[in-house]
């Protein structure tokens, strides 16, 4: 879990968003480690790839990220 890089895990992340967030949990964990061992102070997600890309979805997913301690923001 720890052995990915930041952007497998952002990956991750989004392949179990388009899964009906299966497993999300985990991908965050690991998503939360690969920042730290990067040293990432928040990660970032494409609005094109997420499965609800409107303004409910993206703060609703950063309502919930923050919640594990993950600030998010979003790109083009």
């Amino acid at each position: 879990m720890s052995d990915l890089s930041l952007q497998q895990a952002i990956d991750n992340i989004y392949a179990s968003i388009n899964n009906d967030n299966e497993e999300i949990d985990t991908h965050i964990a690991a998503l939360k480690a690969a920042m730290a061992k990067e040293g990432a102070k928040e990660a970032v997600f494409e609005t094109a790839k997420l499965a609800q890309p409107n303004r409910q979805g993206r703060k609703m997913m950063q309502s919930y990220f923050k919640k594990k301690g993950i600030a998010v923001s979003f790109t083009a």
